[in-house]
């Protein structure tokens, strides 16, 4: 089925970066939040990453968005694991202001969590959603010629 608006090449791409800057500030506004406005707009930003998410998800193939949220799993287990050591850790050895470093790390778990969870989900759907190939009988293991 073809699309009835046309998306640009490259455009797909976009919205996921959008989608990865959105829960990066969410993540950020909610780690380092203590009152409920921030966090109302913590949850808006956010929301504003869902959508990206899910018209990015449109925007590609089944493929696409298999080996994305792969990616992204991925992604999220390794920056995970310098929660593990400790992010103060890790922002006394790196360059720069600690301070710095343990937000930006804190802004990349978030990102990558909600990114890998936002796109495995919409990929259930699309796949939930999709014809299945076999019916109900091969699935089983019985053929016509055994009834």
């Amino acid at each position: 089925m073809h699309d009835v608006i046309p998306t640009t090449r490259g455009s797909d791409r976009s919205l996921l970066a959008a989608s990865l800057a959105c829960f990066a500030v969410a993540g950020v506004a909610n780690a380092t939040v203590d009152g409920t406005g921030l966090t109302l707009g913590a949850t808006g930003v956010a929301i504003a990453g869902v959508y990206c998410v899910a018209r990015y998800a449109q925007s590609v193939t089944r493929r696409t968005l298999a080996r994305t949220a792969l990616g992204l799993w991925l992604a999220f287990l390794g920056v995970a694991g310098g929660h593990a050591v400790g992010l103060e850790t890790i922002g006394s050895v790196a360059p720069g202001p600690a301070g710095a470093t343990v937000v930006a790390l804190t802004a990349v778990t978030w990102a990558t969590l909600l990114a890998a969870a936002g796109s495995t989900i919409f990929l259930g759907f699309r796949e939930y959603g999709s014809p299945a190939p076999a019916d109900e009988q091969m699935l089983d293991g019985e053929t016509s010629d055994s009834l």
